[in-house]
């Protein structure tokens, strides 16, 4: 299994190696649209090679997916970890009752105690 994920990766690899390659050529990314720059006076532009876009695009995504996933996985977590909580506490309880003295412990307990004593 191991392998195939080495595998895998390698496929990867090559596929990016070989579109950065095929997009060598700089392009200029302007941060606002040229009349908007014109109206508020900003013009912001950055000159980069294409793969470097296409790869920040893909890299913003997939991050931007990640943190969609975390936050919209919430609400399970949150239930899962008052879920873990209250059978902690019923652990407890029920180890506090085991060891309570025999005159004070409960009759259902006390048989399952002698049940398993017969065993």
């Amino acid at each position: 299994m191991r392998y195939i994920r080495y595998l895998i990766l390698a496929v990867i690899a090559v596929c990016l190696i070989t579109v950065a390659l095929a997009n060598r050529e700089m392009v200029t990314l302007n941060v606002l649209p040229e009349q908007t720059s014109l109206l508020l006076g900003f013009n912001s532009s950055v000159t980069l090679p294409l793969f470097l876009v296409i790869l920040g695009g893909v890299v913003i995504g997939l991050l931007l997916g990640f943190v969609w996933e975390w936050l919209r996985e919430h609400k399970h977590r949150a239930e899962a970890a008052h879920q873990r909580r209250e059978k902690e506490k019923l652990a407890r309880e029920v180890t506090r009752i085991k060891h309570e003295k025999p005159g004070t412990s409960d009759d259902v307990l006390a048989l399952l105690e002698d049940d398993r004593k017969a065993s």
